[in-house]
């Protein structure tokens, strides 16, 4: 990849001891009735600063990898609690992909997530909007875009702009707001031009979200951050910070 990117993984400072130990415990936990989770019974409090919403993702995201969910947020009484109003801590704006299940990678649970989901996690006029609304009227704060591995609405960017041809009906609307991502991901030729495309996507849907007012202004009084995130469906589960 071109050294723009930041190749970190959210748990990456943990180092190649602790990456092995992941390894081992996501081989060692099969799917049996011995290994299975049991709800978080703990109740947590809200989190309304960018730092520790991001902490909370990067400790699910580690349980994830490591076959250790807590399932925080599934409980029947967490159920119960979150009936009357929400407060979500983090928007995920991700793609519709069923192999890419915003909750389960960072291991949340109700409540706990604003969830925008659309192919090829791209930000449009309802996309804008659904995020604005958590900004402006749940104060949520933290957003985050993630990109994936082999995402097929970024390959029919790169097929459309390779062979000149939209594709039919409305995922040419999808498609449009990809190709600059792919035009971009062009000017690095020596390297994968689907999976830097990939990336470079999720990282202008961070910045369209950026030239909102409304998400400006939280950034800009220090409320709100707002990053882009990449997941492999090769690796072992890990989301990286682009």
């Amino acid at each position: 990849m071109p050294s723009k990117f930041s190749r970190r993984t959210w748990f990456g400072l943990a180092g190649a001891t602790a990456a092995a130990a992941a390894l081992t415990a996501c081989d060692s936990k099969t799917p049996t009735g011995d290994t299975a989770a049991t709800p978080s019974l703990t109740p947590r409090g809200p989190i309304t600063d960018p730092d520790t919403a991001l902490e909370a993702l990067k400790q699910g995201n580690q349980r994830f990898v490591t076959a250790e969910q807590m399932h925080p947020g599934e409980h029947p009484d967490a159920r119960v609690d979150v009936a009357g109003g929400q407060k979500p801590f983090a928007v995920l704006v991700s793609c519709s992909d069923s192999r890419v299940p915003p909750e389960l990678l960072v291991d949340q649970g109700f409540g706990d997530l604003f969830v925008v989901r659309v192919a090829g996690n791209v930000i449009g006029p309802s996309e804008l909007g659904s995020v604005e609304y958590a900004v402006d009227h749940l104060h949520t704060p933290l957003i985050v875009t993630v990109g994936h591995t082999r995402c097929g609405a970024v390959e029919a960017a790169v097929d459309s702009v390779e062979s000149g041809e939209a594709p039919h009906g409305a995922i040419a609307e999808i498609v449009k707001l990809i190709t600059p991502a792919v035009h971009e991901a062009q000017k690095d030729p020596g390297e994968d031009l689907l999976d830097t495309a990939v990336r470079l996507n999720a990282v202008q849907s961070r910045d369209t979200l950026l030239k909102s007012t409304v998400v400006a202004d939280a950034v800009a009084a220090g409320k709100l951050r707002v990053i882009a995130a990449y997941y492999s469906l090769d690796n072992d589960g890990k989301v990286e910070l682009l």
